[in-house]
């Protein structure tokens, strides 16, 4: 075998070699990429159940301290952070608001309880945001004119397990609440 023959089937083998290893990458690459649990159909029905306004009663009860026997909620979820479709290791966060309408000894107990106080929307809100930034499924479930009091103590009540911030209107006896897990 001549010189010039060898080096041919050195470097034809070596390109062969080469195309082989990228080619193993790539599909390694893409199977990992295309992760079964991340379908269009999982990622509709993370959509669907963000988008739908529960009524159940918050549970658990705790998280939400001294709302009494309550007639009414309204709430949601969303996530925050991570991917609920994905199969890559993480937590996913959650986000969840809800509006409560509750009777009135209840609105006033828990004003006092807690000291409520007016909230000024020109001051900045808690981390996780005021009513203003209720989404647009809960919105309709707030007063419309409301007299909104924030309490840090309340927000700050233990036992929870998620990070809590609650606006109360005790005229229109609406709690509006924010809870994100930590």
């Amino acid at each position: 075998m001549t010189r010039r023959t060898l080096v041919a089937v050195l470097g034809g083998s070596a390109t062969l070699l080469l195309v082989v290893v990228v080619g193993c990458v790539g599909a390694a690459i893409r199977a990992v990429d295309n992760d079964p649990g991340d379908t269009p159909e999982c990622r509709e029905s993370v959509r669907a159940e963000e988008a739908k306004v529960r009524t159940n009663r918050w549970a658990p009860p705790e998280e939400l301290p001294d709302l009494g026997d309550y007639p009414e909620i309204h709430w949601q979820v969303r996530s925050l952070s991570g991917e609920p479709c994905g199969r890559a290791p993480g937590p996913v966060d959650w986000a969840y608001q809800g509006v409560v309408r509750l009777r009135p000894a209840d609105a006033r107990t828990l004003a006092q309880r807690y000291g409520f106080a007016p909230y000024a929307p020109a001051v900045p809100a808690p981390q996780s945001g005021s009513p203003a930034d209720a989404w647009p499924a809960l919105a309709p479930f707030l007063p419309a004119a409301p007299r909104w009091l924030h309490s840090r103590a309340y927000d700050e009540a233990t036992p929870s397990t998620r990070w809590r911030t609650a606006f109360l209107d005790v005229e229109h006896r609406t709690l509006f609440f924010t809870l994100q897990d930590h």
